[in-house]
């Protein structure tokens, strides 16, 4: 096992409903090369759209590209609200970058050109908002963290108990709000954690325990959902009372002010809601 790994940002390009992945570490670069031809088009608006999906009902134009900077446990949401808003704008080319919060919250402070930022919890959030690079926030979902293990439970893991002693525990690093999340579910359970791994986004500590690299690790419960049958819980008393609340802005600046709007339209309405709540997330 390593320490503690570096940041992986994954970067999904939606053109007219269909997709390609790459991987990459260099958030701003890609994200750069993404928007370097980007420009605006007229788009009529949809009108009696619940979702508001139309960009604001003014007849504004929606720009032809968009990049989404989501919490690497949003990467499913972001997918298919994105589908949703396609359905309004099938011109409209979506970039999502997912990683750790605090990583993609450090890239917009610095300039990185994302037009919507959703974020693991408030507190990393705010960091964007003191550094206006972001517009008035408002959350979105609610998620609690949750203990998984590999399915058959190897080690015999029994919950934030004296079973980890000899198991291979990885957690989310203390400034990634999955990190944050599990230092307060252990201080609930009244022990201190001592992690053989700390990574930067929830999705590599759900990978390594899928993996069997982890005997144990620490989730959010929408990512133990999303495994399936490759993890299984172990319940924690108290770790639905640990609740982070996902909020979204439109970031300052952005040159994709309707386009940006539109896509935060579906997340906040009906239809975000209800995939919001397929997922397993609580709604505010």
């Amino acid at each position: 096992m390593t320490g503690r790994t570096a940041a992986r940002t994954r970067r999904r390009t939606w053109i007219g409903g269909r997709v390609s992945r790459a991987l990459g570490v260099a958030l701003a670069a890609a994200a750069t090369a993404a928007l370097a031809a980007c420009t605006a088009v007229d788009s009529a608006p949809e009108s009696g759209s619940a979702d508001g999906t139309g960009p604001g009902g003014s007849g504004a134009g929606v720009e032809t590209e968009l990049t989404v900077f989501a919490a690497a446990s949003l990467v499913d949401v972001a997918e298919r609200v994105t589908q949703a808003v396609q359905t309004q704008h099938p011109d409209l080319t979506v970039v999502i970058s997912v990683a750790g919060s605090s990583d993609l919250v450090s890239q917009v402070v610095s300039g990185a050109p994302a037009d919507v930022l959703v974020t693991a919890d408030e507190a990393t959030m705010a960091r964007a908002v003191e550094a206006d690079a972001v517009e008035q926030p408002a959350v979105v979902a609610l998620n609690h963290p949750a203990l998984v293990v590999p399915s058959g439970n190897p080690a015999q893991v029994t919950g934030l108990d004296g079973s980890l002693e000899d198991a291979v525990l990885v957690v989310c690093a203390p400034q990634v709000p999955c990190g944050s999340a599990a230092t307060e579910l252990a201080k609930l359970a009244g022990t201190t954690l001592a992690p053989a791994s700390e990574e930067l986004s929830v999705t590599d500590v759900l990978g390594k325990v899928t993996s069997g690299q982890a005997d144990a690790g620490i989730v959010y419960a929408t990512d133990a959902r999303r495994a399936g049958d490759a993890v299984e819980l172990v319940p924690v008393p108290g770790a639905a009372d640990v609740t982070n609340r996902y909020p979204a802005a439109v970031v300052a600046g952005t040159d994709a002010p309707a386009a940006a709007r539109a896509w935060l339209a579906v997340l906040t309405g009906e239809t975000g809601r209800q995939i919001l709540a397929d997922a397993g997330f609580g709604l505010p």
